[in-house]
């Protein structure tokens, strides 16, 4: 495997800006993207404090037109789409518009960069490749983050599609599903579920959620080590070959056949 030439969204924080790190060491030439100037300005900052000659970073908000635009120059192999945020809370009370929002930064603007720099290797007439970080939830669907989990349930199927649509040309699709790893983000996540809960106007009443968040973040198997989630996207995201699907750790690859599996006999 040759070195790369990778862009990758997202990477102001958490997964993205460690595999951002881990690829350039790696040798690849890496264009880290972060959504807000302070986290481009930190983390140029940490690019040059390690050496790291070959680690670009780059203001992209992947909902920002212009951003995108000046994106569609760079000449990448590429294109890590990791930038994602989350909403949680119950999906019986959550308000649409928090959904709306959820699926534009999740699915909507993915897709749409990646249909443009698709179109971009196909005019060229050159390959490409496609990684996705997607979720253990884009598989199961775990009480009090059914918002979030949708998203990434719908960039499941995107990418399944875009894989087929995609084989001919020659460009590569793959999705990364990480575990619950302590980055911050699941914890953050489950904090804005009490911006909108009132006990004295919801059903859904905020101990019971939290207790939900508690039952599932709150153990050794809810704050898992990212570091072997980091190390799996910079092996995978370069690769030429692999499996399409990437669950990470093995035992959440197990408990989702189970769930998979038990869901056709699953009651109302």
């Amino acid at each position: 495997m040759s070195g790369k030439r990778i862009l990758i969204t997202g990477a102001g924080s958490g997964f993205g800006e460690g595999a951002a790190i881990g690829l350039a060491k790696e040798g690849h030439d890496v264009i880290a993207t972060a959504q807000i100037s302070p986290q481009v300005a930190a983390l140029r900052l940490k690019a040059q404090e390690l050496g790291l000659d070959n680690l670009r970073v780059e203001k992209l908000d992947i909902l920002n037109p212009y951003d995108v635009a000046t994106a569609l120059k760079w000449d990448i192999d590429v294109l890590f789409s990791n930038a994602g945020v989350g909403e949680a809370g119950p999906v019986s009370e959550i308000p649409v518009d928090l959904v709306r929002k959820n699926f534009e930064t999740n699915v909507f603007a993915p897709l749409e960069l990646v249909q443009k720099f698709a179109r971009k290797w196909i005019d060229e007439g050159r390959p490409g490749k496609v990684v996705f970080t997607s979720s253990m939830g884009g598989l199961f669907t775990p009480i009090g983050f059914g918002c979030y989990v949708s998203t990434k349930h719908a960039l499941e199927s995107i990418a399944e599609a875009l894989r087929d649509e995609l084989r001919p040309h020659n460009i590569k699709v793959q999705t990364v599903n990480p575990g619950a790893y302590l980055t911050g983000f699941n914890e953050t996540m489950a904090e804005t579920a009490f911006k909108w809960l009132d006990d004295e106007k919801n059903f859904n009443k905020r101990a019971d959620v939290q207790a939900g968040f508690d039952s599932l973040l709150g153990n050794d198997d809810g704050r898992l080590d990212p570091t072997e989630m980091i190390d799996a996207m910079v092996r995978i995201v370069p690769s030429d070959t692999g499996k399409f699907r990437n669950v990470v750790p093995g035992f959440v690859e197990e408990m989702l056949k189970k769930s998979q599996a038990e869901a056709w006999d699953a009651t109302i």
